[in-house]
């Protein structure tokens, strides 16, 4: 090979370096643009795109909901023996099961308070700060400890100019449109999954059979859940729907010990 050969493949060789120094610089750049805005969407006012209602909220609302209804029915067979009475195990079933979700929606409401002052709390700290170093401070300290350890200061120096510039927020928390509508979405999934499991009693005569049929619905429905929890969480489907079906029969069986 001849010298100007060599040289030729040396200056072909350094603009393919220089981008793949430009794209690492690139790619750094919108991790850390990632990890700024994840940090804000942590402190900032609430975004209103997105679900109301998270897959997980969705998931454990339902798992309550079920829970509470084979409790309330596991506890009345076990307290009427052979003389179920299926107008009673429905209205009573229907009825816990709304009653924990409108409780539950209130609980909802109430956290969405809480979240909501933290962030105005959060906000008014950096604004009043002294100077710029204990306005950082205010906004490390909010963060979760992994995410702030990632976190220059650079970054958390923009972050507080970005929040310095946000509008003034209102003088309390309130509730909005999305708060109220999560809270009616969280009644309706407790109330909801109910019906799988009190169906058996509507098309089933024999209330010992409509009984048993309804154990087999919520084992299903328990596998279901803890399937799409494994998948959530990135578990073994299966064996986190076998582990949901274990929990929440061994749940439902100490809420019957102990009396319901």
């Amino acid at each position: 090979m001849s010298l100007d050969d060599t040289c030729s493949g040396v200056g072909r060789a350094q603009p393919r370096s220089r981008d793949d120094a430009f794209a690492r610089v690139r790619s750094q750049d919108r991790q850390q643009t990632v990890v700024e805005d994840q940090a804000m969407a942590l402190l900032g006012p609430d975004t209103p795109f997105g679900s109301i209602l998270d897959p997980m909220e969705r998931i454990s609302e339902t798992l309550f909901g079920l829970i509470m209804a084979l409790t309330f029915i596991c506890s009345l067979g076990v307290a009427t023996g052979t003389n179920i009475n299926v107008q009673t195990m429905l209205i009573g079933a229907l009825g816990c099961n709304l009653a924990w979700g409108i409780v539950d929606g209130g609980l909802y409401l109430l956290a969405r308070i809480n979240d909501r002052g933290d962030k105005l709390l959060t906000l008014r700290a950096i604004r009043k700060a002294p100077d710029p170093e204990a306005a950082r401070r205010v906004i490390a300290d909010a963060l979760p400890p992994e995410l702030s350890a990632m976190l220059p200061v650079e970054q958390l120096e923009s972050m507080r100019k970005r929040l310095q510039q946000l509008p003034e927020p209102a003088p309390g928390p309130g509730l909005t449109k999305r708060d109220w509508i999560g809270a009616l979405g969280l009644c309706l999934l407790s109330f909801l999954s109910t019906f799988p499991v009190v169906i058996p009693f509507v098309f089933l005569s024999d209330a010992r059979l409509a009984l048993r049929v309804s154990y087999a619905v919520a084992i299903v429905m328990l596998f279901c859940c803890g399937y799409v929890f494994g998948v959530r969480s990135g578990l073994r489907p299966a064996v986190a729907g076998l582990a949901m079906v274990a929990v929440g029969s061994t749940l439902v069986g100490i809420a019957v010990a102990l009396g319901g």
